[in-house]
């Protein structure tokens, strides 16, 4: 379990309030009452309209592609909103990823970095709460209200591609933490996730096809390479905005990275916590093993507007680095990795 002593660092922390988030959580029936005016409503379907459509990545059904990357026609319309409309608080930090590329991790981490002179043992929502419900979609419970969360907690998340934020993000003080992931275990995590939630089994999306449509980039959010050097690029351009971190490497040294973010963040830790292997501590509540066995996260749902209602286990499946080598052949793996070698190519991204 986690507990932490309070260090002369904490005056320095921005600070906000935990019980408020434990009190009076952001509820996803509330999202759903958000409505579009009949003209905005006109508008999206307009542009929807003249987009280009795919419907290869079955369990999802139809895709939209909007300024190079895919989306169902629901994240189209909450991607547009939120680049018109959503209006970030100077202190947020942007937790961004590629579907299936540890986005609850990084949730995980982050939020208990900051809140680690705020919480103890018993009080720490994680305890209660899957990490997604602590930390809010951009395109989906903020798309068409900004302060449609708990604005106590600095923290929003999105799969939109650097390319495609709201200019209110890019252009404000917010820092932005990106994680990416070997993209064969992200294609088997997103194959898998996406069938257990459709329903939609092998039998009628076999991985021979889905292989096919993510090396094509056609599948929700991709494509992953042009998602991954977005934010790659912007991470070399803006290092004191936009910090990359890769899932492989948490795995590798957890410690190293959590002090990494914490120093990105503005929420360093001391030599005392240090000491008392605070970091450490934080990678072990946050670990695949400890955050899969919790009861919320075997048991409990989530719920969002205009998609289907979520078991929490389904983002817990294995948490593993290389798992992809027990469903890719070695011919496969080959030729996904030429594919994704000629996509980086001159990047410097390995």
């Amino acid at each position: 379990m986690l507990s932490f002593t309070n260090s002369s660092v904490t005056e320095e922390l921005f600070t906000f309030s935990l019980l408020s988030l434990s009190l009076s959580p952001f509820k996803m029936s509330d999202a759903s009452k958000i409505s579009e005016s009949p003209n905005t409503k006109n508008k999206y379907e307009k542009i929807i309209s003249n987009l280009r459509q795919d419907d290869g990545w079955k369990p999802v059904g139809k895709l939209y592609e909007y300024q190079g990357f895919w989306y169902g026609p629901s994240l189209v319309r909450n991607v547009i909103s939120a680049q018109e409309s959503f209006t970030p608080q100077p202190t947020d930090i942007v937790l961004c990823s590629s579907p299936k590329s540890g986005t609850a991790w990084l949730k995980a981490l982050a939020f208990s970095i900051v809140s680690r002179n705020q919480v103890n043992d018993s009080t720490n929502p994680l305890l209660k709460k899957l990490p997604h419900e602590i930390v809010p979609f951009l395109e989906i419970e903020l798309a068409q209200d900004s302060n449609n969360r708990n604005l106590e907690t600095p923290f929003v998340a999105t799969h939109i591609p650097y390319s495609s934020l709201p200019r209110s993000i890019i252009d404000s003080s917010c820092k932005i933490i990106y994680i990416c992931r070997d993209p064969k275990d992200v294609l088997i995590s997103h194959w898998n996730f996406d069938q257990q939630v459709s329903g939609i089994g092998s039998e009628s999306f076999p991985l021979e096809e889905a292989l096919e449509q993510y090396c094509k980039g056609i599948y929700p959010f991709g494509p992953y390479w042009d998602h991954v050097l977005g934010f790659w690029k912007a991470s070399l351009e803006f290092p004191e905005k936009v910090l990359f971190v890769k899932y492989e490497d948490l795995k590798t040294d957890g410690p190293f990275h959590v002090k990494r973010m914490a120093k990105f963040m503005g929420h360093p830790f001391s030599i005392e916590e240090e000491q008392q292997g605070a970091p450490e501590k934080i990678v072990s509540m946050c670990s695949f093993e400890n955050l899969s066995r919790l009861e919320v996260n075997k048991n409990g749902k989530y719920y969002l507007p205009d998609l289907p209602t979520f078991e929490n286990k389904s983002f817990f499946r294995k948490g593993k680095a290389g798992d992809w080598k027990n469903y890719l052949t070695d011919g496969k793996a080959v030729k996904f990795n030429q594919i994704m070698e000629e996509k980086f190519s001159g990047s410097g991204l390995v």
